[in-house]
Formats: C-alpha cells, sequence, structure tokens
C-alpha cells in the first residue's frame, strides 16, 4: 500500500489545444467541428459505421452529431485531431469519466477517421493527451474502456501501452444488446517508459523516405 498523505487532487482535464509535430488537438465545439468530423469519419454514408460503439450512435447526420457532442462537454471534454500539414480534421476522443479528486480519468469515444487511422498522426494525438494528463496535470491513472467486441480498440489500447485489467462482463444494455466492457489502464509510474517509446517511434529518423517505420512502438517499449 502506498501512502499518500499530501494528495490534493487534480485539476480537471479541459486543454484548449495541444500543439504537436503532425496533429494538433483543439477543443470541441460542434459550431465549428460536427460537420469536418462527420465528414473525416465517413459522412453520412459511413460515419455512423465507424462509430458504431459510441453510446449513443447511431446519428441522423453532422448536425444531430454535434448536438450530442456538444451536450457532453462539462461531463466530458471532447478533443478534435486536426492534421497540421494540410489543416484537416481527421478525428476524435474524449477526457471522460473524469474524477480529478482521485487522479483518474478515461480517454474514450475515440475515432480516426481513414486518413489518420494507422498513421502516426494518430499515434501523436494519444501521445498528446497522454502527456497532457501526466505531465501538466499530475494524474495518476490514466484509462482506455472499450466494448469488448471492437478488435481495432483492444489492438490500439495493447499498441500504446495499456496494461489490461479485465472484462466487466454484461456491464451494460446497450442499443438492446449485451456489452461486455474491457478495461485498461496506464499509471503515471509507467508514464516515462511509455512516453520514451512514443517519442522514440514519432521521431523523424524512425520512418523512411517512402513513410515506413523502422522500428515498430512494440519494440521499442520492449527494449
Amino acid at each position: 500500500m502506498t501512502d499518500l498523505p499530501n494528495w490534493q487532487g487534480c485539476a480537471p482535464p479541459r486543454p484548449r489545444r495541444l500543439e504537436g509535430r503532425t496533429v494538433a488537438l483543439e477543443a470541441f465545439d460542434a459550431t465549428v467541428h460536427a460537420h469536418d468530423i462527420w465528414q473525416a469519419l465517413g459522412g453520412d454514408m459511413g460515419a455512423n459505421t465507424r462509430i458504431r460503439f459510441f453510446p449513443d450512435a447511431p446519428y441522423r447526420d453532422a448536425d444531430h452529431f454535434g448536438q450530442a457532442y456538444q451536450a457532453k462537454q462539462g461531463e466530458w471534454h471532447t478533443m478534435v485531431m486536426r492534421d497540421t500539414h494540410w489543416n484537416i480534421v481527421r478525428g476524435m476522443a474524449s477526457y471522460m469519466r473524469m474524477r480529478p479528486e482521485q487522479g483518474s480519468v478515461e480517454i474514450g469515444a475515440v475515432a480516426h477517421g481513414d486518413a489518420m487511422a494507422r498513421s502516426p498522426l494518430a499515434t501523436e494525438a494519444h501521445y498528446l493527451l497522454a502527456k497532457h494528463v501526466f505531465e501538466d496535470l499530475s494524474y495518476r491513472r490514466y484509462e482506455w474502456k472499450l466494448n469488448d467486441d471492437n478488435a481495432p480498440s483492444h489492438k490500439a489500447a495493447v499498441r500504446l501501452g495499456f496494461t489490461f485489467e479485465g472484462t466487466f462482463r454484461q456491464d451494460m444494455v446497450v442499443h438492446g444488446v449485451n456489452r461486455d466492457t474491457a478495461w485498461y489502464s496506464m499509471l503515471d509510474s509507467e508514464w516515462p517508459s511509455r512516453k520514451e517509446a512514443l517519442e522514440t517511434w514519432l521521431a523523424p529518423g524512425n520512418f523512411s523516405e517512402d513513410g515506413q517505420q523502422i522500428q515498430k512502438l512494440e519494440a521499442l517499449r520492449a527494449s
């Protein structure tokens, strides 16, 4: 057991902007971002498929999506991911289940458009989100929870260095279907090694002239 006699809690994560080399994250504003996010995720023909695991999906259209996410702000804090080279919105993620008094927060409702999926932009965005939590605000615990059927989210959590903690069976009923919820976490004591691996992977020298990675993030973390 670790004693924390001087623990005072943390401020809630509500950054207005987080800047990286390839991506910038902006606080969500439906009037500015809703239609851009909707189009990045596939528009009327594809967005609902990509975000089918979001808790209140599907949405009728971009306006319905924007209204739903604007209503969540306060309880959540949604960040929009913008490609700095093209100045185009590519994806989103939300700080949620915020427990600043305990130094714990979840990152969820994560969605990357095709132009961002499995790219350095996505990795750098999650690096910036975690760095803000651990270094700017001194959080103790960073969570990633997901529908157990969401295989890409499992893979992303493991790749980024989160630790699997278990599955809450029959955790929810969503749209008349059972949801088992898988829990992952990263701790403040683990962040320095995760940060080093992420920064090494993101460095320009880790990519060939045609943009292919030289070392995998998992290998860098293992070393």
